[in-house]
């Protein structure tokens, strides 16, 4: 599992997220991925492409798991 630092932020927005953690490889991919329902955010299917995410989340896409802390 990756782990990303939010370095002082409150959050980061999901499709940000996934494109500088290199779960995908742009901003518009990622947020296609996102609104087919291929994210989970703490286990859970997230559907909002910018949805907020916050220290202690775990973000899953095709096996791939980032914790943000």
């Amino acid at each position: 599992m990756k782990e990303f630092n939010l370095e002082g932020s409150e959050f980061i927005p999901l499709c940000d997220l996934m494109k500088i953690t290199d779960m995908s490889d742009s901003g518009a991919e990622a947020k296609h991925i996102i609104a087919e329902g291929k994210v989970k955010v703490d286990g859970q299917i997230e559907l909002r492409k910018r949805c907020k995410i916050r220290s202690g989340q775990i973000v899953e896409y095709q096996g791939q798991q980032v914790k943000v802390i």
